[in-house]
Order: structure tokens, then sequence, then C-alpha cells
């Protein structure tokens, strides 16, 4: 697996060099959505990181115009981050970019596939209840 995901490192830093992120950029978007927002420390809860990482990649993606914060109509000591629409389309894009498989992937059988899908969801932590 870890060759692999080294094989495959490159074309995942183009896709993020091509829109100025980093990978704790990319990891920020994909934990936030427009509607719902999330609070700086339950990012860093689910970041496993100190809210001031969390910060500073909160407000990296507000400078890219990728996300903003705004105040919580149950607390108003409370900013929730939500994603901009530009940050909408780019986590799209980035999701349906990275989502494709790399071209190594067209030597599986069918079925291999279907075991490598398999072994995949075993191995995907299931979510807290």
């Amino acid at each position: 697996m870890l060759e692999v995901w080294a094989a495959t490192a490159p074309v995942r830093e183009r896709a993020l060099q091509r829109r100025g992120l980093t990978q704790n950029d990319a990891r920020g978007l994909s934990c936030l959505d427009e509607a719902e927002g999330r609070p700086i420390g339950a990012l860093a809860a689910e970041w496993g990181c100190d809210p001031s990482t969390a910060t500073f990649i909160v407000d990296r993606l507000e400078r890219a115009g990728l996300a903003k914060r705004k105040p919580s109509s149950a607390d108003r000591r409370v900013k929730l981050v939500v994603l901009t629409r530009r940050g909408v389309r780019v986590k799209t894009e980035l999701a349906d970019e990275l989502g494709t498989p790399p071209a190594a992937f067209d030597r599986l059988s069918p079925a291999d596939l279907e075991v490598l899908e398999y072994v995949l969801r075993k191995l995907t932590p299931a979510e807290s209840a």
C-alpha cells in the first residue's frame, strides 16, 4: 500500500500545487461544507491537532477565498467555519481529480477490483455511533 501511495503522490501534489494548496489545506476543505459551519475546536479535535494549528489552516483557507468564518446563531462567542462558493468548487474539483483511480488500476480485472474494494471497505474505520 505504501508503494502505491508513494507512486501516486506526484499526481496529488500537482493537483494541490495548481491550486496553491497544501495537504493540510485539502484536508481542511474535505471536512467543511457551505451549509453547516464547524467550530475551530471541533476541527482541531477531528484533525488531532491543537486549536492554534486548526486556526492556522482555516486562516490559509480564508486568505485563499475558500472558507469564511461566520457567527454561530446558538452562541455569538463561537465562530463557525464554512466553505465559500469558490471553496465548494475547489473541493469538488479535487474530489473529482483525486478520486480518479491511477492508470495502474487498469491492469486489474473486474474480479480483482471487487476484492480490492472489499478489502478497502474492511480497512476503512466505521463511523462512530
